[in-house]
C-alpha cells in the first residue's frame, strides 16, 4: 500500500479491494468481508463502521479499534452567491491543507480534488506553485476529499476532475490505487467518462497510465504550441518538449479510444494571436480531441494579463474552422478564491499577517 505519513491509524478509504482482501485475510477474516466493508464505503458512503450492519459486532468493534474512514476535516469554505460553487480548505492529519472544488449541476456534480501538498511543477501562472511543495497526498487522502465534500454539501459527487492542487502524475503510485478504487464495479463504479486526469505534461506518467490499463478521461494543459513560448509558461516543457509530449498523449489515446483535451489557457499578448491558434491546429492535427481556451484568472504578483475576448473569440475561430472541437471555459466561483491554490495562499498571508 502507497502511504505518505505515518499514522496511529490505517485509513482504509483508499485501499483498492484486492488490498483490502489481503488485509482481512492478515485478520484471520474471510475475503468476501471486505468487498462488504468496500461496498459500505464507497456505494453506501459509511462514515463509521458501527453502521456497517452485515459485520458482526466484535468484527465492527475491531475494525473502529485499528482503522478509520476518512481523516480529512473541514478547516475552511466559500461559497459562490453567483453560481454554488464551494471552495474547502481541507486539513490533513498532519495539519497540511489542501484544496477541493465542489462544482454543482443539475443531475452531474463535479468535484475538483488535489493530489499534492502544493505543486513543484513551477508553472508561472499557478498560485498553487507559488506556494512551493511540501508532499505528495496518500490514496486515503486523495479519495477522501470526495467523502468530505459530500458529507459538508450533503450532494453525491457524480464526476471527478484531477485538476486541483499538484501534478497526479507526478505522484503516480498514490493516483493510481485512488483510481482503482473509484473505477472499481464494488464500490462508485464511474466510468472512465466520469473522471478527468490533468497533466501539466509529465511523460513518463503519461506512458504508466497508459501501460495501466486504467481508462479515464486525460487533459493535457497545453498553452502553447511552441516550445519557446511554452517552456517560459511552463517549465515543464524544458524537460518534456512538445514532441515527446504528443507522442505520449497519441499513444494514450490509441490504448484507451478515448477522446483527449487540451487545455490553452490564454494570456494577453503571450499566446492569444491568431497564429498561435493556427500553430495549435497544426498541432493537434489528426487527433481525436477537443481544446478548452481559458481566459486567464488574475492571480496576484503575476505578469500575465487578461486577455480581450475579442481575442479568446478568434483564437476559437480559427480552431473550428480547422475543424476542432473549441469550447471556452466560464468561470466558475469568481466570487471566491476559487482558482486553484488562491485559498491556501490567502490563508498562509493571513498567518503571516
Amino acid at each position: 500500500m502507497n502511504a505518505n505519513i505515518q499514522t496511529t491509524k490505517q485509513d482504509l478509504v483508499g485501499l483498492p479491494l484486492v488490498h483490502l482482501q489481503a488485509l482481512m485475510e492478515r485478520l484471520g477474516e474471510k475475503p468476501f468481508r471486505a468487498r462488504q466493508i468496500f461496498e459500505w464505503m464507497h456505494k453506501k458512503g459509511a462514515v463509521d463502521f458501527e453502521s456497517m450492519s452485515n459485520l458482526s459486532a466484535e468484527l465492527r468493534k475491531s475494525l473502529a479499534e485499528n482503522f478509520e474512514l476518512g481523516i480529512l476535516k473541514v478547516h475552511r469554505k466559500q461559497v459562490s452567491q453567483r453560481d454554488g460553487t464551494t471552495k474547502f480548505l481541507l486539513a490533513c492529519r498532519d495539519s497540511e491543507l489542501v484544496e477541493a472544488v465542489f462544482l454543482p449541476h443539475e443531475g452531474r456534480n463535479t468535484a475538483c480534488i488535489s493530489t499534492q501538498v502544493g505543486c513543484a511543477m513551477g508553472c508561472r501562472f499557478c498560485a498553487t506553485g507559488d506556494s512551493g511543495f511540501a508532499r505528495n497526498l496518500s490514496p486515503a487522502e486523495i479519495v477522501g476529499q470526495i467523502s468530505a465534500i459530500e458529507r459538508e454539501c450533503g450532494q453525491p459527487v457524480h464526476n471527478l476532475v484531477y485538476m486541483g492542487m499538484g501534478e497526479p502524475l507526478h505522484n503516480w503510485e498514490a493516483v493510481k490505487e485512488a483510481l482503482e478504487v473509484l473505477l472499481d464495479p464494488a464500490g462508485r463504479q464511474w466510468g472512465p467518462r466520469h473522471i478527468t486526469l490533468s497533466t501539466c505534461g509529465v511523460v513518463p506518467g503519461i506512458d504508466q497510465l497508459t501501460a495501466s490499463g486504467l481508462k479515464v478521461r486525460l487533459a493535457i494543459s497545453l498553452h502553447s504550441a511552441v516550445d519557446e513560448v511554452r517552456s517560459s509558461i511552463m517549465p515543464i516543457n524544458r524537460r518534456y518538449p512538445l514532441k515527446e509530449l504528443m507522442r505520449a498523449a497519441r499513444d494514450y489515446q490509441k490504448a484507451t479510444g478515448l477522446q483527449l483535451t487540451f487545455e490553452v489557457a490564454l494570456f494577453g499578448g503571450v499566446n492569444d494571436s491568431d497564429l498561435d491558434a493556427v500553430k495549435v491546429a497544426r498541432l493537434v492535427r489528426g487527433v481525436e480531441c477537443k481544446v478548452n481556451l481559458i481566459p486567464y484568472n488574475p492571480v496576484s504578483e503575476q505578469p500575465f494579463k487578461v486577455p480581450e475576448f475579442s481575442r479568446v473569440a478568434s483564437f476559437q475561430n480559427v480552431l473550428r474552422h480547422a475543424g476542432i472541437i473549441t469550447m471556452i471555459r466560464t468561470e466558475k466561483g469568481g466570487d471566491i478564491d476559487a482558482a486553484c491554490g488562491q485559498l491556501r495562499r490567502r490563508e498562509a498571508g493571513e498567518k503571516a499577517a
